[in-house]
């Protein structure tokens, strides 16, 4: 348990390390223009169009984040302490509804052992997250640089056409974020599905 602590800090640490770089302008321009180096003549030399790119990127995303979460979550541990959480509320209501004191009791005495098992189902989930950061946050420093000069449009359902730079959501919410969001999420249900793993 000490081991799985100590992985779960280092993963927070992590987490909130990648934050900090987001918002140091020189190391978001620093990975931007390195990774401009592989990803740049896509769009220069081979005029793959900007919103395709993005597609593409979010599909990688949505692969690595999928295996990377089959390998490191436990999928059958997930669901049984999910059923178990459902089994104890519907008991935890009937008893409060019927005022069952001795259930209730019961019940009580039950739900330390629930509620740790469903922290540590949550805290499970950190790890994977910082070996997702380490892959996608410089994928999005690339295209915070890119976009800071590129005039890309996109025709996106209810807002049109905008660059993809523009925001379009709540008003800072650029269409770039939007479109990558859509994409990832789309795929990477065909993903699980083909891989087998449930969501989270």
């Amino acid at each position: 348990m000490d081991m799985k602590k100590h992985g779960i800090w280092i993963s927070l640490a992590f987490v909130m390390l990648m934050m900090v770089a987001y918002s140091i302008e020189w190391i978001r321009v620093g990975v931007g223009s390195a990774i401009d180096v592989v990803l740049g003549p896509l769009i220069n030399d081979f005029q793959v169009p900007f919103f395709v790119l993005i597609v593409i990127l979010s599909t990688f995303t949505a692969l690595y984040s999928s295996i990377i979460q089959k390998y490191t979550i436990d999928y059958e541990k997930m669901t049984e302490v999910q059923e178990k959480m459902k089994a104890f509320q519907k008991e935890f209501r009937e008893a409060t509804l019927s005022k069952d004191e001795k259930a209730l009791k019961k019940i009580e005495s039950r739900r330390n052992k629930v509620m740790a098992e469903q922290l540590e189902l949550s805290q499970q989930q950190f790890t994977p997250m910082a070996y997702i950061l380490v892959l996608t946050v410089p994928i999005f420093f690339w295209l915070l640089f890119r976009l800071s000069t590129d005039t890309s449009t996109i025709n996106m359902p209810f807002v049109g056409l905008h660059a993809l730079a523009d925001p379009v959501l709540l008003g800072i919410i650029p269409a770039w974020i939007i479109w990558y969001m859509i994409c990832s999420i789309a795929i990477s249900q065909v993903i699980r599905k083909a891989l087998n793993i449930g969501g989270i």
